[in-house]
């Protein structure tokens, strides 16, 4: 049966995009953090949905930004990682990985997806076929290594690629381009990814944009995804870091 559940992307700050989801049945919208609350505002009011619910996937502030004044405005609750105290602004409902909770009638499952931050989780949709995936994974690319290691963030990619192959990732930044460069130097020869990078080109000159991508493309083409252990993995998370 398709999916009744629609999603919103749009952007934000200068490279974040904002994130909705809405379930037409019971009302409820979620905003899978908040880079830029007057943009979320606006996309909720475009499109008439009535904004009940943030879903934090870790404390940066281009993330959490706007909870605070969407919570004043709206009442609304916030979800987000409870590993450590104080971290999420207004925090209400505190999971981590293997928790599940209900969005209308569908259900959320939480990832524990560490790296980019100790703490940081990802939503997994199934009935939207989609996860919001903060800063674990991008198109290409992964999260910086803030505060997690090579091994964590191993960990995560490979909690990724057990997700359906159709899954759709959707990323918290327009960071594509800029991750296709660095990557081809990684695998100059894979295809997949050559031809994965000549499609993002094109939605970029078009205006569009990369994001959502998808599980199957980042297992043929990401070089973080397809590094063969946590060694490798932080080697080339090193070489990006100096590209």
């Amino acid at each position: 049966m398709t999916s009744t559940l629609e999603i919103a992307l749009f952007p934000c700050l200068s490279d974040n995009y904002g994130l909705l989801i809405h379930d037409p049945e019971s009302g409820e919208t979620a905003a899978i953090d908040t880079p830029e609350a007057a943009k979320i505002e606006a996309a909720c009011a475009e499109r008439g949905w009535t904004l009940t619910q943030i879903w934090n996937t870790h404390h940066h502030p281009d993330h959490v930004g706007g909870n605070l004044s969407l919570k004043q405005a709206h009442g609304l609750s916030i979800t987000g990682p409870d590993q450590i105290e104080g971290r999420i602004p207004g925090l209400d409902k505190g999971v981590s990985g293997g928790d599940v909770f209900s969005f209308g009638a569908h259900e959320v499952q939480v990832i524990f997806t560490p790296g980019h931050t100790v703490d940081h989780i990802i939503y997994y949709v199934p009935a939207a076929s989609a996860a919001f995936v903060g800063d674990t994974i991008f198109a290409l690319g992964c999260g910086r290594l803030f505060e997690g290691s090579p091994e964590d963030m191993f960990g995560s990619m490979a909690a990724i690629a057990e997700l359906p192959d159709e899954t759709k990732l959707y990323c918290a930044h327009e960071y594509t381009l800029s991750n296709a460069r660095f990557a081809v130097t990684v695998e100059p020869d894979n295809q997949a990814l050559l031809d994965y990078v000549k499609y993002a080109k094109e939605l970029r000159e078009q205006g569009k944009p990369t994001v959502p991508t998808c599980v199957a493309a980042e297992k043929a083409a990401n070089p973080f995804m397809r590094a063969a252990s946590a060694k490798r993995l932080g080697e080339i998370r090193a070489a990006k870091d100096n590209f």
